[in-house]
């Protein structure tokens, strides 16, 4: 089972029960594609344990039912480390909750983390817009006869232009920000090159 890296990135800001991440899953967690299924999140936590990343407590609780409570070990906190420090490789589709999950859990260790992140979904996503047509796949169509062909095409246009201008401001968003990390990492190092991270 492949470990679960931005449930890692949530336990190194707080530890948490299976119960409070599945809370912030349903508030701030639901922007990142995830459901909120506790069945997961406690397998997840299982293969954590197993890799000694993180450690279990019970914590009694007056009000509630007793929780195991999850703590990062020095172990796990490294294979955050590593984690965030890998090479990030954006998915085909722009808006996929790839990217925001590595920014927040990755991102979260440094301004220079989150600006080699963003650099590379920026990068990406201007060569994808590079690599675009404005041909619409339904110009050749052949469809049905409840199916108008001029009106198939004005959806198909309606749809792509939707997806270019999502992307656009996505695009605008990722320049933005790239400026905004760079002049945080100028100033916390003056003298250094704005460069990629190692672990």
């Amino acid at each position: 089972m492949q470990p679960d890296y931005p449930l890692l990135g949530l336990l190194a800001r707080k530890p948490a029960s299976g119960y409070d991440i599945g809370k912030w899953l349903r508030s701030d967690g639901r922007f990142l594609g995830r459901r909120p299924s506790m069945t997961p999140i406690y397998r997840a936590l299982g293969e954590l344990l197993r890799r000694g990343w993180v450690t279990c407590t019970l914590d009694q609780r007056d009000a509630a039912p007793d929780a195991k409570v999850y703590r990062l070990t020095p172990a796990g906190r490294q294979a955050l480390l590593e984690w965030a420090a890998s090479p990030y490789e954006p998915a085909e589709r722009p808006m996929a909750p790839d990217f925001t999950v590595r920014l927040q859990f990755a991102g979260q260790l440094g301004p220079t983390y989150a600006l080699e992140i963003v650099r590379t979904e920026l990068a990406f996503r201007q060569q994808q817009r590079a690599e675009e047509s404005t041909a619409l796949a339904s110009e050749d169509a052949d469809p049905v006869p409840e199916i108008d062909s001029q009106w198939l095409q004005f959806i198909d246009a309606t749809a792509k232009d939707r997806g270019w201008q999502s992307t656009s401001w996505f695009i605008g968003w990722l320049e933005t920000t790239e400026r905004q990390l760079e002049r945080i990492v100028r100033a916390e190092n003056p003298h250094s090159q704005v460069g990629a991270v190692t672990a």
